[in-house]
């Protein structure tokens, strides 16, 4: 289960379309029209949604066509490079820039990229470059206001068991072609939406049609990265470490940065999110994907929430 931001129109109909709800939805998507009375009888995965073929196959054409945008959130995402004899995990998030703060309107200034403009190669991914705009002489340049959370562009759909049972509410991560930063570690990435422009864009679904959302599916240099430990390799490690970086040229523990231990800490003393799930939404655990996303804090959350709900509503 993941937390998902979505319209509130979705589930009150009177609600103004920019609305924004969060949501506890089950990562993998179950069309409606499955009619089995077990999701997990699917013979094909539906975590990951290709761009390219979001038109063509029913089961993602037609949730977009009904609007049935959402867009997920996560600290970041997992992926492994293939090497000769294994694979190294990676950590993939946004730039933590100095000062970062949930709320970036257009007129803003994109922060930083610190790993947008580097080459890919191992020398690159020192700890200590991971956040090279974050630090100078290894103090924080500016307060630090908390973690800037990913958004993933999704679609979700609503299953409803032949039994009668509560309905599932599911989602798929879209995909797009990995971005030039991003392509020595894997040929894929998520469709990111950088901005908050771009999420209520992506969310709005009474003024932006379907084809114009999907021109917002682009590859986009705006990810930064660091090698993590082979911890990541099994789903049931679930602690900081997993997050820590390492030096790939050095067998021994790396010293902890300045922006790592910012990292550690805000991670150690964050509270369990509480994640608020529709009244049809019945929790069931999957994990079947390679990716594992971190989850945020609430804290966060209700942040960029009620910055959302300070824009003007489309009635």
């Amino acid at each position: 289960m993941s937390p998902v931001l979505l319209s509130r129109r979705h589930f009150d109909k009177n609600a103004p379309v920019d609305e924004c709800v969060l949501a506890s939805m089950r990562w993998g998507l179950v069309p409606a029209w499955f009619k089995d009375n077990d999701p997990s009888k699917m013979q094909y995965s539906t975590n990951n949604c290709r761009s390219e073929n979001i038109l063509e196959k029913k089961t993602y054409k037609d949730p977009l066509v009904k609007g049935q945008r959402c867009v997920i959130l996560a600290d970041g995402f997992y992926e492994w490079k293939r090497q000769a004899k294994d694979k190294q995990p990676f950590f993939i998030y946004f730039p933590q820039t100095q000062g970062t703060s949930w709320k970036k309107t257009k007129d803003e200034d994109d922060p930083v990229t610190t790993a947008g403009n580097k080459k890919n190669s191992e020398t690159e991914y020192l700890p200590e470059q991971a956040s090279a705009n974050l630090t100078e002489g290894g103090e924080a340049l500016d307060e630090w206001t908390g973690w800037k959370l990913l958004t993933m562009a999704g679609l979700f759909d609503c299953w409803t068991p032949p039994g009668g049972e509560e309905p599932l509410y599911t989602y798929s991560v879209i995909t797009v072609n990995a971005s030039l930063n991003l392509e020595s570690i894997h040929d894929r990435m998520p469709a990111v939406l950088d901005g908050e422009e771009e999420v209520r864009s992506w969310l709005d679904f009474g003024e932006v049609k379907s084809l114009d959302a999907v021109k917002l599916l682009q590859s986009k240099n705006s990810l930064t990265f660091h090698p993590v430990s082979s911890l990541v390799n099994n789903s049931r490690n679930n602690s900081p470490e997993c997050l820590q970086p390492i030096d790939l040229n050095s067998k021994k523990e790396p010293k902890p940065t300045a922006s790592s231990k910012m990292m550690m800490s805000w991670l150690t003393s964050s509270a369990p999110s509480k994640r608020k799930e529709p009244a049809t939404c019945e929790s069931k655990e999957e994990q079947e994907s390679k990716a594992e996303a971190q989850g945020p804090s609430t804290g966060l959350l209700q942040q960029w929430l009620q910055g959302a709900s300070k824009k003007p509503r489309t009635k």
